[in-house]
């Protein structure tokens, strides 16, 4: 790890590739997110009816300006996934037999899931975009969204940057066609914040929901949900409170439906502007210089493993951000296992072995399916290029064992 390794928690002894997974919070934050608790539970009506509103704007007004939107348009919710239900719940009545919705087969199955469950509700049926690999320019994502588009297609769901393959998809142009043909579009941008620069009001869209446990490390349980203003009447949150029927002087109705579920724990939302704070102070140049550090050791990373392994590239550079696929050689099992618990399949056995017997945590899976296979590296502020280059000592020796 590198020399801010000591920032975070995480275990000292693990080379960890896999901050993709679920993020990891630094120490700094959890600490003040203990502190915001333990107030919290000193008086439960004080923080919650009286302190945790102005703890919820200033987390709003810091995402407001790293996404360049208004405060008023966001929803603070649990994660992505929770706001691309909230948008299909809120959308499923305007839907019905013959009605499309589009997606992706690079995009999240939770997703995906949420996209037939509402289809089968209303009526409506999912259409999957099939995207290939490798991809040789990002024309190809375009291609196979443009071919599963119809006069029928009235919402597509859309990642910025897909879960299991960490493309950074071409997100402007297929906005702009999936909007030629009059549809809605929903971003799943779970991985974008904190990866690169956001401008969320120049996309387009009229959907984006993101985390902030990933790439932004606030802990975990913090998400956002961006709704455009002309669509803001349309959209109920997934539980009905007493927002729906107690306005509040100087909030929009959005911001009343959406700000209180219930009684929970807020502080991983209260959270976010610190975990942007710290972020912003690890290097000279603030968040994006951060940014930009985090993708060269990706593309470092990859470069590396890709020669040592002998394989060809998943995607060109332009369409890496600080998550990267490469493909390993292929399975070399005649079948997949179907129980991979009682019966692992090679892959998951060299994804066991490389935490087991190397100490190395990181995400292996079929490359889109056997035989063919890949693992997903990401890099955080505590990732060095070195920790790759362990990574290909490991691998060259368990794919050796593998062919013996």
């Amino acid at each position: 790890m590198s020399a801010l390794e000591d920032l975070w928690s995480l275990d000292p002894r693990i080379d960890y590739l896999n901050h993709g997974a679920f993020g990891a919070c630094p120490v700094a934050v959890l600490d003040r997110q203990a502190e915001l608790r333990a107030h919290m539970e000193r008086e439960p009506v004080q923080f919650l009816t009286r302190e945790m509103q102005p703890l919820m704007d200033g987390s709003l007004a810091a995402l407001g300006e790293l996404l360049n939107v208004s405060p008023g348009d966001l929803a603070l919710i649990t994660n992505a996934t929770a706001g691309v239900n909230t948008v299909l719940r809120s959308l499923e009545r305007d839907w019905g037999e013959g009605d499309e919705i589009l997606v992706t087969n690079m995009g999240y199955n939770a997703c995906n899931n949420a996209a037939r469950y509402v289809a089968e509700r209303s009526g409506a049926s999912v259409v999957e975009a099939e995207i290939k690999l490798p991809i040789q320019h990002e024309n190809e994502v375009l291609e196979a969204v443009c071919d599963a588009l119809s006069e029928r297609t009235r919402i597509a769901i859309i990642d910025h940057v897909t879960s299991g393959t960490g493309l950074i998809f071409p997100l402007e142009e297929l906005i702009t066609l999936v909007k030629s043909r009059d549809a809605l579009v929903l971003i799943d941008g779970a991985h974008a914040p904190g990866m690169f620069p956001l401008d969320i009001e120049s996309l387009g869209a009229d959907f984006y929901t993101g985390n902030c446990h990933k790439w932004l490390c606030a802990p975990k349980g913090a998400g956002f949900l961006w709704v455009k203003p002309r669509f803001q009447d349309r959209i109920a949150p997934l539980v009905i409170s007493h927002g729906w029927n107690t306005p509040r002087e100087g909030r929009s109705r959005f911001s009343d439906v959406m700000d209180w579920p219930g009684t929970l724990d807020p502080t991983a939302w209260a959270c976010i502007a610190d975990a942007i704070q710290f972020l912003s102070g690890l290097f000279p140049g603030g968040i994006e210089a951060l940014m930009k550090r985090n993708r060269d050791v990706v593309l470092q990373g990859r470069r590396l493993l890709i020669e040592r392994l002998g394989t060809q590239t998943v995607a060109p550079e332009t369409m890496i951000g600080s998550l990267a696929t490469v493909f390993l050689p292929d399975d070399p099992s005649a079948e997949p296992e179907l129980d991979w618990a009682s019966t692992p399949t090679p892959t998951l056995r060299l994804q066991r072995q490389l935490f087991e017997r190397y100490a190395i945590d990181l995400p292996m899976f079929p490359l889109p399916r056997h035989p063919k296979r890949g693992f997903r590296i990401s890099a955080q502020a505590y990732n060095e290029v070195e920790q790759c280059e362990r990574l290909a000592d490991a691998l060259e020796v368990l794919l050796g064992e593998e062919e013996s």
